[in-house]
């Protein structure tokens, strides 16, 4: 890997446009696809799969190849939604803590375990997310027509009713 940071995919760079002017060159292109979720995926990871598998590709940004990345999202988002219904049955118990902090077996206290959890769950599926385009900042600067086009849609779904 060249050091520094990660080089733009052009599908993403077509969107947002090159006001840097800066040569562009091709990488390889593997074609679209809209692959089915791995069997392995929890009910949540793979609903989540089903979510943005059609934005992606429609896009550009989904082919077979990119099975394993998306997997990897997926599961990341399906630990971090158990971790938060695990991690709220705790606080309605733990009044005090709010469920942050566990006692220790010599008498200490530590950050509870759920939290830490939570934390790389989401730090993972950040990070997955901003590969395929999926954050604000990931989106910055996108030159799109909003008016028509594949991947204009309003999103409909959000991960709210995960928490309902």
């Amino acid at each position: 890997m060249k050091p520094g940071p990660s080089r733009t995919p052009t599908a993403l760079a077509l969107v947002r446009g090159n006001p840097g002017k800066r040569p562009k060159t091709a990488e390889p292109g593997p074609s679209i696809a809209r692959p089915a979720p791995t069997p392995d995926l929890s009910d949540e990871a793979k609903a989540e799969w089903l979510r943005i598998v059609d934005r992606l590709a429609d896009l550009g940004l989904m082919s077979d190849i990119d099975v394993a990345a998306l997997t990897a999202y997926c599961d990341a988002f399906g630990e971090w939604v158990a971790a938060r219904r695990a991690f709220a049955l705790i606080q309605e118990r733990n009044k005090i803590t709010g469920g942050f902090m566990v006692r220790t077996p010599n008498g200490g206290v530590q950050i509870a375990p759920l939290v830490s959890i939570i934390r790389a769950a989401r730090s993972d599926m950040v990070r997955f997310a901003a590969e395929f385009g999926m954050t604000p900042s990931a989106r910055a600067g996108m030159d799109i027509d909003v008016s028509s086009g594949p991947g204009t849609k309003p999103a409909t779904d959000t991960a709210s009713h995960y928490f309902d």
